[in-house]
């Protein structure tokens, strides 16, 4: 079974790489020991601090088989430039007008998005409303607030 790619810049693919090892070597082996003092406690079916250790192993474990998997299908992609024609391309720094405030936004891949520190996933509705544009044009949007508007100032 083919696999999706995922977009990512090689900040993200560090701080995925980094997560997984700090979740295997650290984590892990204190979540085990969790369950492990948990379950000498005697009868499992009544013993809440066993179950809550189990619940946040198999949550634990969930992360890690994610982690690899997108480590396994990150595909680099560079950040800064601009698309055929200087339009906004995965991996471009856009400057827009939004309702009159100059916002910068970095568009990458859904995996590292942070919208509060400026990194926009391309599937994100901004995201999706700004691929393809250039300095100059217009981009619409739906946001739970209606449609907005927003005017591509730059494409860095």
């Amino acid at each position: 079974m083919d696999q999706k790619r995922v977009p990512v810049t090689r900040e993200g693919l560090d701080r995925l790489i980094a997560e997984l090892e700090e979740l295997e070597t650290t984590k892990m082996p204190i979540i085990t020991a969790a369950v492990a003092e948990a379950r000498s406690h005697g009868d499992l079916r009544e013993n809440a601090g066993y179950e809550a250790a189990r619940n946040d192993q198999m949550m634990a474990q969930r992360r890690l088989q994610e982690l690899k998997l997108l480590i396994r299908n990150a595909e680099l992609m560079e950040v800064g430039g601009k698309g055929p024609g200087g339009t906004v391309t995965l991996g471009s720094t856009v400057v827009v007008d939004f309702e009159g405030d100059e916002e910068r936004y970095t568009i990458v891949g859904a995996v590292e998005a942070k919208p509060a520190a400026g990194l926009i996933s391309n599937e994100s509705p901004i995201g999706k409303a700004l691929m393809g544009r250039r300095a100059g044009q217009k981009a619409e949007f739906r946001t739970p607030a209606g449609v907005t508007t927003v005017k591509v100032l730059k494409v860095e």
